[in-house]
């Protein structure tokens, strides 16, 4: 009996290294592609920077909002991975084609709800205090994009699908593509030229949309004629909604998508009241705020593919090695996380310096890349936490204490310490504490 157990034990430790290995391709492929979509608002901001600074301003209080609202969105779609995943590991394709197409109701629910918020964004800019010469061109922006999160949030749920699926390196190729086009689009729309009128920061709005419709209609076809998905019988009929599925998807997903919006408006609420301090701690923050979105895609990808070989093995039907692969995975991705931390930290000044020629932006940022260091780890578990969590579908309590305490820490901690003082002198504070509070939250 001994014997076998050791043999038994060899083989889990060798399967189990084999999916660590799987997670750490998988990851890569995804961070590959979110770095290309995220190069997007790169693109945007060079080229609105270029066109004049008021565009520049204008795309950053526009850019605040609709990230807030798509990054909600998108978390509610992207947290019914772990149920896809788990039918492909338990061998049931045409039940898992039905569930994607169950989703898609849910799907345009939220783009309705999106589109809605976002086509009538004047009450939100107004409600945030932006200067009255901004709104008309950040509503112009945000109307646009409004309509683009059909394209952009069904592409999101393909690469949901692929992800559960074991197959994101399409969906890598397809955003890496889409950046391709992206960047010469949004130059010609901004400045305009060969019979196409000046349209500035409207410009990189316009050239989103056209983009994600580009890859809305590449991930159709993808799903039409690719033999990958032909078991799946995506196409062969379409049911009514499942009012009840529909109930427990949304009960998955709701809870992921009020954690990632209160998450991300206390980043995005950061940047707008920092702005009243003036350029020096603007510029200091974004250094920061920058470095932060880069540093996350690591944990984020790693996260999600992990989730999806976790509930591929629920539904394969072996839940033991489900649960260790589970703890390795958090082992795995905190201990990148906290290379990737230790490595920013001793390198905080001469990242600052290539962002800013100003020493005193860049010793600011500096500064603020050392609290990023600290709070990244903790935010790395966190999200690995979350992700896990959803395989055993939990997700309330979770969702809950992630956006509720992040939301009162930072909040708290950045206005008590950020405007009992002057605000011309307050903003060093200010900035250290929204970052202690992200830390501890």
């Amino acid at each position: 009996m001994a014997a076998k157990d050791r043999v038994r034990d060899h083989q889990t430790a060798s399967l189990l290294r084999q999916e660590l290995g799987v997670i750490g391709q998988h990851a890569k492929v995804i961070v590959i592609g979110q770095l290309a979509t995220m190069a997007y608002g790169v693109t945007d901001a060079v080229v609105a920077g270029r066109y004049s600074d008021e565009a520049l301003a204008t795309l950053a209080v526009a850019s605040s909002i609709f990230i807030s609202i798509y990054v909600s969105l998108m978390s509610v779609m992207q947290a019914l991975m772990p149920i896809y995943s788990e039918l492909h590991g338990a061998g049931k394709p045409r039940e898992l084609g039905s569930a994607f197409r169950q989703s898609l109701y849910l799907g345009l629910a939220l783009m309705l709800l999106g589109m809605g918020i976002m086509l009538q964004s004047g009450f939100l800019l107004a409600l945030f205090g932006v200067p009255e010469s901004l709104r008309p061109g950040a509503v112009q922006y945000l109307s646009i994009l409004g309509w683009a999160l059909i394209p952009t949030l069904g592409f999101r749920m393909f690469s949901a699908l692929n992800q559960s699926l074991g197959a994101p390196r399409i969906v890598m190729w397809l955003q890496m593509a889409s950046l391709v086009v992206k960047v010469p689009l949004t130059i010609w729309f901004v400045f305009g030229g060969a019979g196409m009128p000046s349209m500035g920061v409207a410009g990189c709005a316009w050239a989103s949309f056209v983009v994600n419709c580009l890859l809305f209609a590449a991930a159709f076809y993808t799903l039409r004629t690719r033999e990958r998905y032909k078991p799946l019988t995506l196409f062969e009929r379409w049911e009514q909604p499942d009012w009840l599925r529909l109930k427990n998807y949304a009960a998955l997903g709701v809870p992921a998508g009020l954690a990632s919006m209160v998450e991300v408006t206390s980043y995005t609420l950061m940047g707008l009241l920092v702005a009243r301090m003036g350029v020096i701690a603007t510029a200091s923050h974004q250094i920061a705020a920058s470095m932060a979105a880069v540093l996350f895609m690591l944990p984020l990808s790693l996260s999600i593919a992990s989730s999806a070989r976790v509930s591929y093995w629920f539904g394969a039907g072996d839940a033991a090695l489900a649960h260790r692969l589970a703890r390795a995975a958090v082992v795995l991705t905190v201990c990148v996380a906290f290379i990737a931390s230790s490595v920013m930290a001793l390198l905080a000044i001469q990242i600052a310096n290539l962002y800013s020629k100003s020493p005193e932006v860049a010793r600011l940022g500096a500064g603020l890349l050392l609290f990023v260091a600290l709070y990244h780890v903790a935010d790395a578990w966190q999200t690995i936490g979350c992700f896990l969590l959803r395989c055993w579908r939990i997700h309330g309590d979770a969702g809950h204490e992630a956006g509720g305490g992040e939301a009162d820490v930072v909040g708290d901690a950045g206005l008590v310490a950020g405007f009992d003082q002057p605000i011309e002198i307050a903003g060093q504070g200010f900035i250290d504490r929204v970052n202690l509070g992200d830390e501890v939250a």
